[in-house]
């Protein structure tokens, strides 16, 4: 089978069941099969009927939405590549923005201080730990996750990379390292309950509500967040969470109206929207 022509009804069949970008989605799953690069996509003519058939098998899967990464076990995340699938929020474009804010932030204790610790707190699949560890590779990374699911994925991305992982509770973990952090990082669930049919499928469906969903307003774990981040974070250490594109002005308030930080500013993704919060621990 030719495999312009692979492409073409693959991506016809996302589009029909309503996927976002079914032309990328129909070329990353070919290129998932046929074993190379998507930017080598374009140079392969044929396709095997046993790789014809296991084509049109994810394709159909996401069609059904499952999400892409699940398909391919992998997702890209700034420089690194992670582990993914079954169990484990699927880490999104958006918060390697938050991870950037928090690469730059230890860059910067680690200048004034020679040395830097900074804290992921739901960590997920790993995600922002991986990256942190890997551009400041002196950090001192601490993450910590709460789900068995996801800790397991956690445990498969960070393997080898120092950061020092552990299951447990944001609100109470890492009580050896009050007052001594200097960066807290935290994609936390942040979607109201009452939103969830507005939820796209394929998180609705397969990532785990323990990182989606948070309370009537969808602030509840933010406000545990303030609270921890303020106790683990040394007077002038910073803060950063990923919210809602509806919570620009409702998330930052959380810190804002406790008296504990200054420098509270919110900041927008690359759409222009709302996306994650940062503060200062004040002095």
């Amino acid at each position: 089978m030719r495999a312009g022509e692979a492409r073409r009804h693959g991506a016809a069949r996302l589009r029909e069941a309503g996927v976002a970008s079914p032309e990328r989605d129909a070329d990353l799953l070919l290129a998932h099969v046929v074993d190379v690069p998507l930017g080598r996509l374009a140079l392969v003519d044929e396709v095997s009927s046993v790789e014809a058939e296991r084509y049109d098998a994810l394709v159909a899967r996401r069609a059904a939405r499952e999400p892409l990464q699940h398909l391919t076990g992998t997702a890209a995340f700034r420089h690194v590549e992670l582990a993914v699938g079954p169990g484990v929020f699927v880490p999104r474009p958006e918060t390697e923005l938050l991870a950037g804010w928090a690469i730059e932030a230890a860059r910067t204790a680690e200048h004034e201080n020679s040395t830097c610790r900074v804290v992921d707190l739901c960590t997920g699949s790993g995600a922002i730990a991986r990256a942190v560890a890997d551009e400041v590779p002196h950090a001192d990374v601490h993450a910590v996750e709460l789900d068995e699911a996801a800790l397991a994925w956690a445990q498969r991305n960070l393997s080898g990379t120092g950061v020092d992982l552990r299951q447990g509770d944001m609100a109470a973990a890492f009580d050896d390292l009050l007052g001594t952090v200097d960066v807290v990082v935290c994609n936390p669930p942040y979607i109201p309950l009452e939103a969830w049919e507005s939820v796209a499928a394929e998180a609705r469906d397969h990532d785990p509500h323990l990182a989606l969903f948070s309370g009537q307003d969808g602030l509840d774990a933010i406000r545990v967040l303030e609270r921890r981040a303020a106790q683990l974070l040394r007077p002038g250490g910073v803060v950063g969470a990923e919210h809602a594109d509806v919570q620009g002005g409702s998330a930052p308030a959380v810190f804002a109206g406790s008296g504990r930080w200054v420098d509270v500013a919110d900041h927008r993704d690359l759409a222009g929207r709302p996306r994650y919060l940062t503060a200062r621990l004040a002095r």
